[in-house]
């Protein structure tokens, strides 16, 4: 029996190692790892009772409108609410400002990019959210962890959706089709219009991914 041509071998030996080494590379990953550890959130609200939540509701919605007119709660009743708070130890204005701090911080984590997945050749699966189309194709598309998402809930956080390119473009039968992607992840922050039978969103989008494979579940 002739032996096989030992060029031939390498070139075998080759392609096969270079296979396995980009199948190794490119390393399933979970949406957990989208977002970055994060320190705990000092939040004084949890502290407090539902009942002096609702007052500072209601203080907060007094405030806020623009003719106190037509407010469901008068100026009388709404210092009631006031002192009532400040007899309870509670300061009212300082509690507004914690309110902006920590909805600044959750904003910011919700931002957030883990720089340990950044440039890495990985796959995810998650479900389309079609933005654009090449005929019955979708070339362009945020990839979220849930079906549904984005249409009739809040819209997860910008770092648990990723923007996702692909030229060649799939056929997908809804929102429920679950898919995989396969590419290099970056970290580019984006709003994406996102529209909806019933008119439309914009949606913020912490990551980027041109993609090398976009299949099936």
């Amino acid at each position: 029996m002739a032996l096989a041509n030992p060029h031939l071998l390498v070139c075998a030996l080759a392609f096969m190692t270079a296979g396995m080494s980009a199948a190794a590379e490119r390393s399933a990953i979970n949406w957990e790892e989208l977002a970055p550890p994060q320190p705990a959130i000092e939040d004084p609200f949890v502290e407090l009772a539902p009942e002096q939540l609702d007052a500072l509701r209601m203080i907060a919605r007094f405030e806020a409108a623009k003719d106190k007119s037509t407010s469901y709660i008068t100026a009388e009743q709404a210092e009631n609410l006031r002192n009532k708070l400040l007899d309870e130890g509670l300061d009212v204005e300082w509690l507004f400002k914690q309110r902006e701090i920590v909805i600044e911080e959750r904003r910011a984590q919700a931002a957030a990019v883990n720089p340990n997945v950044i440039g890495k050749e990985v796959r995810i699966p998650g479900y389309v959210i079609p933005l654009e189309f090449e005929g019955q194709k979708v070339t362009s598309f945020l990839l979220v962890p849930y079906a549904g998402a984005c249409i009739h809930t809040p819209p997860p956080p910008a770092n648990q959706m990723v923007h996702v390119t692909y030229p060649d473009g799939i056929e997908v039968s809804g929102l429920f089709t679950p898919v995989w992607i396969e590419g290099k992840m970056n970290a580019e922050f984006s709003v994406q219009d996102v529209g909806l039978s019933d008119g439309g969103s914009r949606v913020e989008v912490g990551y980027e991914m041109s993609a090398n494979d976009v299949y099936l579940y």
